[in-house]
């Protein structure tokens, strides 16, 4: 089963992301533009996951609970889990390797929480931007307890990327699939046995994928997704 994906799109939660990615607006943009699956992964939240899901769920998509963290070495990874019960367990232990700094609206962006009707309930008050205080390594554990899967962010970017921070992939780490930033250079070699995927990191509602990246899975399910991410399929 072929379906039109985009796994990487920041609603207004996320500092760096636009005031209009409220939660109606991305599921419709993505529902307009004919896609099949989608996952909003903020950085170092899963505030606005539970309300896309259910807007999602609506539309007919398929919602990958998801989070951008960024760990102490300053990495993007994408964590996606198979139901949002799960992302939140995860959330909350993640919860004591946050940088309890205030976030300045002003200098890095709103940070709102919102509901089914896009209405503001609420703002997260710690920095969000910051990088948290957990190793590549310990995140992948703490992820596969919660029977979620890592896949590294934008791995050919000049910024936050495995590739540029660490210069490597390492090998224990139980990594099968990296996403590519499809604007950047990409030595190949550095990806070779890697499944690769190509999202859309929007920050805007423009930048959401058009339906032209897809993968094949075996039904339309969370689960199927994960198993994909995970080389299991």
């Amino acid at each position: 089963m072929k379906l039109f994906y985009d796994l990487h799109i920041h609603s207004c939660v996320s500092p760096c992301g636009d005031d209009e990615m409220t939660p109606n607006n991305i599921v419709n943009m993505a529902y307009i533009k004919g896609l099949d699956v989608i996952s909003v992964t903020d950085h170092n939240t899963v505030a606005n996951v539970e309300v896309v899901s259910q807007l999602a769920k609506k539309r007919g998509l398929l919602f990958i609970p998801g989070i951008e963290v960024q760990t102490k070495e300053e990495v993007h990874i994408l964590c996606y889990f198979p139901r949002t019960d799960l992302i939140g367990l995860f959330d909350s232990e993640l919860a004591s390797f946050r940088t309890p700094i205030k976030n300045n609206s002003k200098i890095f962006g709103n940070q709102w929480i919102m509901d089914e009707e896009d209405a503001i309930v609420g703002e997260v008050e710690h920095a969000l931007i910051m990088s948290l205080n957990i190793s590549i390594e310990a995140l992948e554990k703490l992820v596969k307890k919660y029977k979620g899967v890592i896949v590294p962010a934008h791995v050919n970017k000049l910024a936050n990327s495995i590739l540029v921070n660490l210069g490597f992939i390492p090998n224990d780490l139980d990594i099968h699939t990296v996403e590519i930033h499809d604007k950047s250079p990409l030595n190949e070699n550095l990806v070779k046995g890697y499944k690769q995927i190509f999202n859309s990191d929007a920050h805007y509602l423009k930048d959401i994928h058009e339906p032209m990246q897809t993968f094949d899975l075996y039904e339309k399910s969370c689960e199927a997704v994960i198993d994909y991410l995970a080389g299991k399929v």
